[in-house]
């Protein structure tokens, strides 16, 4: 913190001091003030603000101290959920934002704005209850779906019995826990369950925000996991990361190729070995219900997004500085967090895109 300088002499009378002696301190006095205001603008200048997505949000802390470490600028995010991560950068509140859904090329178009692809992981499902170690239970597309659309309501229904024979499920009621706000890791979590259920597509769809048929929400992906900690008999849908930092229960799955699989980095980099995000127009690739025997169903992308031609482009070239240095710096800190690095080839491709949509050489 600097405290207020003043440019004016600080004697207690001007007799002390002779005109000449006065002219001297007076000059130093602000040439120092002038030098400090100057650092603190200069300092300031590189700090660059995003928010958004939740899902990335405990990665892209991890690369943000990395940065600061390695370059003294900072980067601020607020993990707000997708839905207004993109609202603020569409108000031109920050520079850019994260989303775990991709805008559309319509929207994209529309508002001047191009995405890329920053990370990818899995979104799994997050449980509380009695007697059920982490890892110990395993659920299905159809079973989950009807979980969430309040047809399965008691942890020791037949269909949840059935896919694990030798738990002991109490007979409690099942707390459904949604994201409050609107989020991506809704959308990819509706959209799994569009894909394997027809009546949730029928009766729900998928999206960043829907109108669930049960349940009670919480904000944010931290609102979720603190949520499901508390609440016994509770089940909801959260990254990975979180469940590991707040040590609840999460459920294997049984995947498109019928195999049941658990929540890992080989489980999710197997999801993501289809996206094929060189041939993808605008990055805009969902990689959830993938084929494959080790693919885990609910795999998840975010994008990261800015304008192409913002007010302030020097705010823009540093954030383009900093997703670069996470491309090629931050791969270790995003697998000992379970994510999924970008490949080489792929940023690659990212960072040609930049050259057309924002300038850079």
């Amino acid at each position: 913190y600097l405290a207020p300088i003043s440019c004016s002499p600080s004697f207690h009378s001007l007799e002390e001091v002779s005109p000449i002696m006065l002219n001297q301190k007076f000059r130093s006095l602000c040439l120092t003030a002038g030098f400090i205001a100057a650092m603190s603008v200069s300092a300031s200048a590189a700090d660059i603000t995003g928010a958004g997505s939740s899902f990335i949000a405990p990665v892209l802390s991890k690369w943000a101290e990395g940065y600061k470490a390695a370059t003294n600028n900072v980067v601020n995010y607020q993990s707000v959920g997708s839905g207004a991560g993109i609202k603020q950068l569409l108000d031109k509140t920050i520079v850019f934002g994260a989303s775990d859904k991709p805008m559309s090329d319509a929207d994209l178009e529309k508002n001047g704005i191009a995405q890329f692809p920053m990370i990818s992981g899995g979104i799994v499902v997050s449980y509380n209850v009695e007697g059920v170690k982490p890892g110990e239970l395993v659920l299905d597309g159809k079973t989950l779906s009807d979980i969430f659309l309040g047809k399965i309501t008691k942890w020791d229904d037949a269909a949840i019995k059935a896919l694990n024979p030798e738990v002991k499920l109490p007979s409690t009621a099942i707390s459904v826990v949604y994201r409050a706000d609107s989020s991506g890791t809704t959308f990819n979590f509706t959209d799994y369950l569009a894909k394997v259920s027809p009546e949730w597509k029928e009766k729900v769809g998928s999206n960043t925000a829907v109108e669930w048929p049960v349940g009670f929400g919480a904000k944010g992906s931290e609102g979720v996991s603190t949520t499901v900690n508390q609440t016994a008999g509770s089940i909801s849908y959260v990254e990975y990361s979180y469940v590991v930092a707040n040590h609840i229960g999460f459920a294997k799955m049984k995947n498109a190729a019928g195999k049941v699989i658990e929540p890992s980095l080989e489980t999710f980099k197997a999801a993501a070995s289809n996206a094929d995000w060189a041939h993808a127009k605008n990055f805009n690739l969902i990689i959830t219900n993938q084929p494959g025997e080790k693919s885990w169903p609910i795999a998840a992308s975010t994008w990261v997004l800015l304008y192409k031609k913002p007010a302030d482009a020097a705010k823009n070239e540093e954030a383009l500085k900093f997703f670069k240095w996470s491309y090629e710096k931050g791969q270790k800190d995003a697998t000992e967090l379970s994510y999924l690095p970008i490949p080489d080839s792929v940023a690659k491709v990212v960072e040609e895109s930049w050259k057309k949509d924002f300038g850079t050489k």
